[in-house]
């Protein structure tokens, strides 16, 4: 049986508003959290996560102190993940964090969720351009969703781009009872079982939507509902209690554990050659889908008119942390591969040339604005 989105009877969308949570929570300012953290401590945050380090002088010292942005930072930095918490954003946005505490000051980490990531990254679109709100945004939020959406709360050029993070791999996987092990056989089930099977993402507009609709549409136009969740965490949730038969997450380790436990099977990654985390799983393209591709990424933005100087100098201490050998072990654990030479103007270099991409991508696919 199909698995239908909660906020609709027949499984139809209307509007951006039905991914949501039905709470839009407006954006703390960055001063206001830090009064709060000063004069109430740690446990007043109940969805803020703290992250703290002593700021390191030495490393401090080989960042350029630059103009008006010499005392940059002076409190704490907000960064906003668009995705529910446990979900792939925070396996990107914690590790930098924890990172950046001890380059630059304390970092603490915001997830607000709801239409597949629109409100979170309008909520630092609307963020004072002062350097301690910052997004991690990824191919969906930064170009599908202002391509998509009936009436975006944001553009792309309301972000200055810093520095690429991570690119990422997008896989599709099953729930055991789906009798299937490859692309070809879930393509035979779904034509034998029309309108029966449903699969899960992050929302309308993620690149996990997009490669779901790609898929859809090479393979002969299967009827396979989507269903678009909070976030990918929840998704998988689902899957692993068989409430829904299938996602399209990116790589992760807890997706390779519950793999090895055998709660899960991955049949395919929309990637140009196979992850070297998991070498047994065949790309999309040896599957007999030559064209299904994806080539994800998630990176740091800012407010559009954050100064030249504050953008120069989170990108260069980003880059010092991704630098690091263990956070790239840790992230290419996670089948994700990190990038330690982003600097701003190639990044939004390729934010633009994504937009271009998934805008000829979209219109292939016939997807409809929401």
């Amino acid at each position: 049986m199909a698995v239908r989105p909660p906020h609709s009877p027949d499984g139809a969308l209307t509007s951006v508003a039905d991914c949501c949570d039905g709470i839009v929570r407006e954006p703390v300012p960055a001063r206001a959290v830090t009064n709060r953290f000063r004069n109430s401590g740690m446990s007043s945050y109940s969805r803020r996560h703290f992250v703290h380090a002593l700021p390191a002088a030495a490393v401090l010292a080989a960042i350029p102190r630059i103009g008006q942005t010499a005392d940059y930072p002076s409190r704490p930095i907000r960064l906003v993940i668009p995705y529910g918490a446990g979900g792939s954003g925070d396996q990107i946005g914690r590790p930098w964090a924890e990172k950046m505490s001890s380059l630059l000051g304390p970092v603490f980490i915001e997830n607000i969720t709801g239409a597949g990531g629109a409100i979170g990254t309008a909520a630092v679109a609307r963020e004072k351009p002062d350097g301690y709100s910052l997004l991690l945004g990824n191919d969906s939020t930064q170009a599908a969703i202002p391509l998509l959406a009936q009436n975006p709360s944001y553009a792309m050029a309301d972000f200055r781009a810093i520095c690429r993070l991570i690119t990422s791999a997008l896989v599709f996987v099953v729930h055991p009872s789906v009798p299937v092990t490859n692309l070809p056989e879930l393509i035979a089930y779904a034509k034998a079982n029309p309108g029966k099977l449903s699969y899960g993402t992050p929302g309308i507009g993620s690149g996990n939507h997009l490669v779901g609709e790609a898929f859809k549409l090479q393979a002969g136009g299967l009827d396979i509902v989507h269903v678009p969740y909070r976030g990918i965490a929840q998704a998988s949730n689902d899957l692993l209690a068989g409430q829904i038969p299938l996602i399209i997450a990116v790589m992760s380790v807890q997706l390779q554990q519950w793999r090895e436990a055998g709660k899960i099977r991955m049949i395919a990654v929309a990637t140009e050659k196979r992850l070297s985390v998991a070498p047994d799983i065949p790309t999309a393209i040896e599957s007999g889908m030559p064209g299904l591709r994806y080539d994800g990424w998630f990176g740091l933005f800012a407010p559009r008119q954050t100064d030249d100087a504050i953008i120069d100098r989170i990108a260069q201490a980003t880059r010092m942390a991704m630098a690091d050998k263990a956070m790239q072990a840790n992230y290419r654990a996670e089948g994700m591969e990190p990038d330690s030479d982003s600097k701003p103007a190639e990044f939004q270099r390729l934010v633009e040339a994504t937009s271009a991409s998934l805008a000829g991508m979209i219109k292939s696919i016939g997807l409809e604005r929401f």
